[in-house]
């Protein structure tokens, strides 16, 4: 009789180990992470995020880099992807050499170029560096640097996180929308400051300054897209003291973290100043943050142009 009453216990507790586990009360995580694959567009992520509850933004490429042309994703990045309820990317190519490897995230991916006018490289002299609109053609990704274009990507980032967090879309876009009328302020500041500039020509050890060159009225007369190991040639370099003289230009220009060689022997031979520029490309150690960060590197930029040329 004892082993019939046991019979039914017994079954009972078979089955429920069988079963798939249910979390407890409260136990489920709620958050919303997103993976931005870029800086910029983490802290503009973040600065349309604002104090949102339960959002989560982690930011994917956290090397110190002046472009990700070559640049291949470690097994943390892949981890951080794959973490993610979504991709956050900067788009207009930017992220073409990881293409692969977002793919296999299997994510949904959230471009925040969608809508923007695309300019062709700057080392692109056949197209004047005008709007990149034939298929084929080599576009500049780096549509940050012109703050116009940067209020369009958080424009695309508050409608997308209002998609997939509806209940703060509001948000989103209220703290969006504060973003750019401070953006948009600071430009207009920025732009006096270099109304006087003379000459207004650049040369660039990096093809990526188009759109600030745009952004600012400027004028990029070479762009010289070098990497360590492959230094510009005799020719290019001759080239470059052709266009310095001719221009009578006082400087010419890196990117933080980029190769230097050439550049630092250029200026010995022409006897101008080598000074960086940052394409925020990089994260760093700031007290600053989201549009405060930006906005902190777009002046830093001015002033290194206007500290190496002389104002009219």
């Amino acid at each position: 009789m004892v082993a019939k009453r046991l019979l039914p216990l017994l079954l009972a507790l078979l089955l429920s180990a069988c079963a798939p586990a249910t979390p407890a009360q409260g136990t489920q995580d709620p958050e919303l992470t997103l993976a931005a694959t870029t800086y910029p567009v983490y802290l503009f992520a973040c600065q349309v995020a604002g104090d949102v509850p339960d959002l989560r933004i982690t930011l994917v490429v956290n090397q110190q880099l002046s472009c990700m042309h070559d640049y291949s994703l470690s097994i943390t990045d892949m981890k951080v992807l794959e973490g993610a309820d979504a991709i956050l990317l900067s788009g207009a190519g930017l992220e073409d050499a990881m293409a692969p490897a977002l793919e296999a995230a299997g994510r949904p991916q959230i471009d925040c170029s969608v809508g923007i006018r695309l300019l062709c490289s700057a080392h692109d002299h056949d197209h004047d560096h005008g709007h990149a609109e034939e298929e084929g053609e080599e576009t500049d990704p780096h549509i940050w640097l012109d703050p116009r274009r940067a209020c369009q990507m958080l424009d695309n980032l508050a409608q997308a996180l209002g998609e997939l967090d509806p209940v703060h879309a509001k948000q989103f876009s209220a703290n969006a929308q504060a973003a750019q009328e401070e953006i948009m302020e600071s430009y207009e500041q920025l732009k006096t400051q270099l109304a006087a500039l003379s000459p207004r020509s650049l040369i660039t050890f990096h093809d990526g300054f188009a759109y600030f060159a745009e952004a600012f009225d400027l004028d990029i007369l070479e762009a010289i897209e070098e990497e360590a190991g492959s230094e510009a040639s005799a020719l290019e370099v001759k080239e470059i003291l052709a266009l310095l003289e001719a221009h009578r230009l006082p400087a010419i220009f890196t990117e933080v973290n980029g190769a230097t060689a050439t550049a630092q022997l250029i200026g010995r031979e022409a006897g101008v100043t080598v000074a960086p520029l940052d394409l925020l490309m990089s994260s760093r150690e700031s007290p600053l943050a989201g549009t405060d960060l930006y906005l902190s590197v777009l002046a830093a930029n001015v002033s290194t142009i206007q500290e190496a040329y002389p104002c009219a």
